[in-house]
């Protein structure tokens, strides 16, 4: 594994991560230009501009190691599939379009195929989260730093579930009653594992779906603030596959999600 300051890296990158903010914001409503991609989905030149902005900063704190954006990933033929960079630099570009106030800016450090590091900020809410390993994550919030432990913040006969969808599907109800979940409530971006890893809810359970560069920020800030993701048999997440898909997935606050 390749030796670097973790702690020094996410430190340095966190003030880009205000700017980029600042600028997604400054672009929101109707300053923001939409075009429509490949793939069919819509990106933003607030999507490109924090792109710019992250990619600048990370290149200059690591240039050796290489980096997958979700808007640079059609122009990578070959790379270094164990240690990267992942970014997303707007997930959840259509409530960003809608001037909601959900939507994140991400970014990963990937080594030996496992998120080590993790920054996600929403702009609009002002809350950013980072982590840089185990039982070193943090919340930023109105100028206060607050260590993310995944300590229960419901009532403790409440589970609170987060989804990416108002209307799940049956397998994710399933999974749901499983957990003896008391009530769910949709998210459509990677804050809803923050909200996880600071104890707010309890499980996010997904079908096979996004991207890697969607989650990896997440899954950082998550299991090292204590959360638990694996695959539906249990399996643990690994990072760089060839198409970069993800897998279906649950996140559990804990082992036990009473306490």
């Amino acid at each position: 594994m390749l030796k670097i300051n973790l702690k020094k890296i996410t430190e340095e990158l966190i003030p880009s991560f205000y700017q980029a903010g600042k600028e997604s914001v400054r672009l929101s409503g109707k300053n923001l230009k939409i075009t429509i991609k490949k793939d069919n989905t819509p990106v933003t030149n607030g999507d490109l501009l924090v792109d710019k902005i992250l990619q600048e900063k990370i290149s200059y704190l690591t240039p050796n190691i290489q980096i997958v954006s979700e808007e640079n990933v059609d122009e990578i033929n070959k790379f270094d599939r164990k240690n990267f960079w992942l970014i997303d630099p707007i997930d959840g570009t259509r409530e960003y379009i809608k001037n909601r106030n959900e939507y994140t800016l991400n970014a990963a450090l990937i080594l030996n195929k496992k998120p080590v590091l993790g920054v996600i900020y929403a702009p609009k809410l002002k809350r950013l989260f980072y982590s840089f390993g185990k039982n070193n994550a943090y919340e930023i919030n109105k100028n206060r730093k607050i260590k993310l432990t995944g300590k229960k913040l419901s009532k403790k006969n409440e589970i609170l579930a987060l989804s990416n969808s108002p209307a799940p599907s049956d397998i994710i109800l399933n999974i749901h009653k499983k957990y003896n979940v008391t009530k769910f409530i949709k998210c459509s971006s990677s804050l809803k594992f923050c909200l996880i890893a600071s104890g707010e809810f309890d499980i996010y359970a997904a079908r096979a779906r996004a991207k890697e560069w969607d989650i990896a920020a997440g899954h950082a800030i998550a299991e090292h603030a204590g959360a638990i993701l694996t695959t539906f048999s249990g399996k643990k997440i690994i990072y760089g596959k060839k198409d970069f898909a993800n897998p279906a997935m649950i996140l559990k606050r804990s082992s036990n999600l009473l306490r």
